[in-house]
């Protein structure tokens, strides 16, 4: 046998052990054994570079160092879920979707696991990328570190597409997670604080060797691509085993929601027998087409909620209630805390949100509260100890000036919290925008982040985002923790926003209630800040999601002259704030007006593609059918009842071939 055969065949036997060990946890050869096949395996590829494979296992022992980890897009966007906290809100969540589908609902519910989240993405059988979650949009390339984890397969096996993705979490099993912190008491470190953060923070680590030494796991749950050979998501489930991955068997297919709300129950209990970390359980409606019916709002699946259990609780001692300025001006009172162990971390502060919930606790400094975190993420103070309150005690008067620049503050009738309105000389509010301008998800300028920006604006170089175009390295330079090569860096990076597109540009304005996805609809149907800042209200409620209260924040923005200053310093600078050509010549106002619905399963474009088509072309989509609706564009398997609403009211029923017509 030659080298090249010796090379494959130790390949795939490795691989064949690797998954029956950390997938089908059925070993059967010993460790010794399996380590003196990697070892020779080894040292063959040493000798032999020219037969170098990037899945081979023995990548699995790292190796590769990454100083800087590149962003990555993703194909398909990775959504948060809605979530929920008791049987009502789950029975209402069942109500919403059975009145937006037809048929019987099956729904598979999987246990939530508490890690950092990872989207792995194949092409014929082999890993060759996995990207953490990020914003959802896009997220960092972490493959060489991913595949150091041995249950994540290199090589799949059985009859996979030739690509696709598929989502997970990493997690960290508390044994291995106990076993880690002996060892680091043991040299006299600190212990990691919990078994997710540590999984989180090793996705990260420059060393992909160290990753390796780690006993990081990997559980998946859902394929994505254009084209999947299944129909439902536990068939996926299923598939997704076949193919080599890690799927924990606990998933289970429920007719009915009294059996789903059995599996919560069951769990709620059984939970604290599980090897990791379970928070919850996920909801899915198990037809892959009535997923593609119930669709997505901004940020989440219509078709899947995550039932989180009860969150832990601690009582500890309200210190003091100080006050924090966001970068729209609104305060937010917090709790500061005798610090108390939470979930596995330290708690040292929680948010008391607004002036009505301080009063409705009655919650006073010197109190014994209950606290826990909420989703299990950001602490809140869900009750006092009364029967701890000292005798004397006075109830908490809410500031009535900005704790930052001494500005009486505002409430507005109906909004729950008060306001600087000092905005043009609050310190928070100008650092605040600006943090805001360079985030990720607007600017995304390199070599700048949050501390900078603040010392940046302490040290008079900038009073607003529009300074950032006017900075020099010689400038930067003098800056705390700034050498030449960082400071040249943050000045191309503020350069190269330049070419950041108009939607998002639009966002990193910080107009107050303009989110990502409003941002988006305003810059699609303006298409340029001009025509925008001349807009009426009227024209800018006749924009599809833009209600009055959005319309009235853009009109007071815009009617702002030091704003009018800001956007024309911009639009100098060469900042996009007009749609690119290349935009542009895919966008038309041959549907202006219409509203459509799409229903069913389409062969030339997909759905999302097909609603993307409708909107470029100056459509609005609608998920129900109604007298406002102008066509439904139908697919194979159509539901009944919506082409039966269709018929009733006179709506045309177009086949995707008549859309794609309509728009050629």
């Amino acid at each position: 046998m030659n080298p090249e055969q010796q090379i494959k065949q130790l390949r795939e036997e490795l691989r064949e052990h690797n998954y029956k060990y950390y997938v089908l946890d059925e070993p059967t050869i010993s460790d010794f054994e399996f380590d003196q096949k990697l070892k020779q395996l080894q040292d063959l590829e040493a000798a032999h570079p020219e037969f170098f494979d990037a899945n081979s296992p023995s990548v699995r022992v790292g190796g590769e160092v990454t100083k800087n980890f590149d962003t990555v897009v993703h194909e398909f966007r990775m959504y948060s879920l809605d979530n929920s906290y008791s049987k009502e809100d789950l029975l209402d969540w069942e109500k919403r979707i059975t009145k937006l589908i037809e048929g019987k609902i099956q729904y598979t519910c999987e246990l939530k696991y508490d890690g950092a989240s990872i989207s792995l993405t194949y092409e014929n059988g082999k890993l060759v990328s996995a990207v953490t979650r990020g914003d959802g949009f896009q997220g960092d390339d972490v493959t060489a570190n991913v595949r150091t984890i041995k249950s994540v397969p290199l090589q799949l096996k059985g009859d996979y597409p030739e690509k696709f993705s598929i989502r997970g979490e990493i997690i960290l099993p508390f044994d291995g997670f106990e076993k880690m912190n002996l060892e680091r008491i043991d040299i006299g470190e600190e212990p990691y604080r919990n078994p997710r953060n540590t999984a989180s923070g090793s996705l990260k680590l420059q060393d992909s060797s160290e990753v390796a030494r780690r006993p990081l796991e990997c559980l998946l749950y859902s394929l994505k691509a254009n084209r999947l050979p299944i129909a439902t998501q536990f068939e996926g489930l299923q598939k997704a085993r076949e193919w080599g991955f890690k799927v924990p068997e606990v998933a289970r297919l429920c007719n009915s929601i009294d059996e789903v709300l059995e599996f919560i129950n069951y769990w709620d209990v059984h939970r604290h027998d599980m090897p990791y970390e379970t928070d919850g359980v996920v909801v899915k409606v198990n037809s892959l087409q009535q997923q593609e019916e119930l669709g997505y709002t901004a940020k989440s699946p219509r078709w899947s909620i995550a039932y989180k259990f009860k969150a832990e609780s601690a009582v500890t001692t309200l210190n003091k209630i100080t006050y924090q300025v966001g970068r729209t001006g609104a305060i937010t009172p917090v709790a500061n805390l005798e610090p108390v162990q939470l979930a596995g971390t330290v708690v040292k502060r929680a948010s008391l949100h607004n002036a009505d919930q301080i009063a409705k606790l009655d919650v006073r400094e010197g109190d014994r509260v209950f606290v826990e975190k909420g989703g299990e993420i950001i602490p809140k103070i869900t009750g006092v100890d009364l029967n701890m309150r000292a005798a004397g005690s006075s109830p908490t008067s809410y500031i009535t000036h900005c704790p930052e620049c001494g500005t009486p503050l505002e409430r507005q009738e109906g909004e729950a919290q008060h306001y600087c309105p000092n905005s043009e000389g609050c310190p928070p509010q100008i650092i605040g925008r600006i943090q805001h301008y360079i985030s990720r998800k607007a600017m995304d300028i390199e070599g700048l982040g949050g501390e900078t920006v603040a010392l940046l604006v302490e040290n008079g170089l900038i009073g607003n985002y529009a300074d950032l175009y006017d900075l020099t390295v010689e400038q930067v330079i003098p800056l705390e923790r700034m050498a030449e090569k960082s400071a040249r860096n943050l000045v191309n990076g503020i350069e190269a926003s330049k070419q950041i597109p108009f939607e998002r540009v639009l966002f990193a304005l910080g107009i107050r209630y303009v989110g990502e996805t409003v941002a988006k609809k305003l810059a699609r149907y303006f298409k340029s800040i001009d025509a925008l800042m001349a807009a009426s209200e009227d024209e800018l409620v006749s924009v599809d999601e833009i209600g009055e209260r959005i319309a009235q924040s853009i009109l007071d923005f815009f009617s702002s002259e030091e704003n009018k200053i800001t956007v024309a310093r911009l639009k100098n600078y060469g900042v996009q704030l007009e749609m690119s050509a290349e935009k542009l010549a895919n966008q038309t106002d041959k549907l202006k007006g219409s509203t459509f619905v799409v229903s069913g399963v389409f062969e030339t474009v997909s759905r999302t593609e097909l609603k993307k088509l409708i909107e470029d072309n100056g459509g609005k989509v609608s998920g129900s059918i109604s007298g406002k609706t102008s066509y439904v564009v139908a697919g194979e398997n159509m539901g009944p009842s919506k082409r039966t609403k269709a018929e009733g009211l006179g709506v045309p029923i177009i086949s995707e071939a008549d859309f794609l017509e309509m728009i050629s």
